[in-house]
């Protein structure tokens, strides 16, 4: 079997799939990338079993057949060529690999890509169309509050909530919440289903780029994200997710509107004098005045600064983690932001100040941390 093939073009598709390989696999054929020509098309496979990437690109070629490339030692010598046409030839009988560059030649075990794991095929499979970009800003809007507890996986990737108003994407940890809300895509019927952490990473990095449509092709075990020339299998995460419309408060009475920039400078700068353990921060809102304060009684270290802002409701004092609050400042985009408080041991809600992309609705959740007076 042999095909040639631009060295550049195929690197950029294998550190693509890259991703998806584990440090320590249970199959060691893990550890390889499975190339299959077929005509003139050459398709990359790389998996974790929880995980499958395919990319298929052109090549030229006449044979037809598989076989399985050690991963990093094939990263290794292509990031080491500059652009040029390389040639693989590959010994059918031992799947021996040699690539012949135009410097020289290069030799490598390969394995029988027999071998190699079948991506899953989803059976009665439900299917979305949106933009890529779309997909690409709901994972980036809502990764970040997702959880890492063993004990609750359901936490630890993002919800997909179809129905056929809106798309919503959320992701809790119990301590915050986001929810990104999509009114200009709908779905033909209600769905839902929770996709774990890793394949949402490896989707947001490989979206980043495209401009295209993305089909998401799901059933009771598994979702598929098709785009471009690749393909990202998954296996969904098994179980319920909890009711997050009913911890999101409905009356809010006092709302504090300030500068994004500003207050997210602040919160930065205070909260280096917070307990390394709570990483608390105070807010003391009262007329226009905003006073953001954080100490550490064991080192006797403290920081007070005064905001200006705008505030319709009653004196409150309000204690938040500051690196929660760093994390929602830092992925909402307006100049300015509202925070909605009831109570200072009730969650707090961040709005972005202005609207942002036509059909986008974004809410951030912020449980209190209790005070210490």
């Amino acid at each position: 079997m042999k095909f040639i093939v631009s060295s550049t073009a195929l690197l950029k598709q294998l550190q693509l799939l890259q991703g998806v390989l584990a440090s320590s696999n249970t199959l060691p054929i893990l550890d390889n990338f499975l190339f299959e020509i077929d005509g003139k098309q050459l398709t990359v496979t790389a998996s974790d079993l929880e995980t499958t990437i395919t990319a298929t690109m052109a090549v030229e070629a006449k044979d037809k057949g598989s076989v399985a490339i050690p991963a990093r030692l094939l990263l290794d010598t292509l990031k080491a060529f500059s652009e040029q046409p390389l040639t693989f030839s590959i010994d059918g009988k031992h799947h021996g690999v040699e690539i012949n560059s135009e410097q020289g030649k290069y030799k490598m075990t390969g394995f029988n890509g027999a071998e190699f794991p079948k991506s899953p095929v989803l059976e009665g499979a439900a299917a979305l169309t949106l933009p890529a970009g779309t997909l690409a800003k709901a994972i980036n809007k809502t990764i970040f509050a997702t959880g890492n507890d063993d004990l609750r996986p359901v936490m630890s990737g993002i919800f997909f909530e179809l129905t056929p108003e809106d798309v919503r994407f959320v992701a809790t940890d119990a301590h915050k919440l986001v929810r990104y809300k999509r009114t200009d895509v709908q779905a033909p019927k209600s769905a839902s289903f929770i996709v774990p952490k890793k394949p949402l990473n490896l989707l947001k990095n490989a979206l980043a780029s495209s401009n295209a449509d993305l089909t998401v092709e799901f059933n009771e075990n598994n979702a598929a994200f098709r785009f471009d020339n690749t393909v990202l299998v998954c296996r969904l995460i098994d179980g319920k997710y909890p009711n997050y419309e009913a911890v999101i408060p409905k009356s809010n009475p006092n709302k504090l509107t300030i500068d994004r920039g500003t207050f997210l400078s602040t919160i930065r700068r205070v909260s280096i004098f917070a307990n390394k353990t709570t990483h608390q921060v105070r807010l003391h809102i009262n007329g226009s005045q905003l006073a953001v304060s954080a100490e550490d009684l064991d080192f006797a270290n403290e920081a007070n600064e005064k905001l200006t802002c705008s505030y319709d409701g009653e004196e409150i004092t309000i204690g938040f983690n500051s690196r929660f609050l760093m994390d929602m400042l830092s992925n909402i985009e307006a100049e300015h932001v509202i925070l909605e408080m009831s109570a200072p041991n009730r969650a707090g809600i961040l709005l972005p100040g202005e609207a942002g992309e036509a059909g986008e609705d974004i809410l951030m959740l912020v449980m209190p941390v209790m005070l210490n007076n």
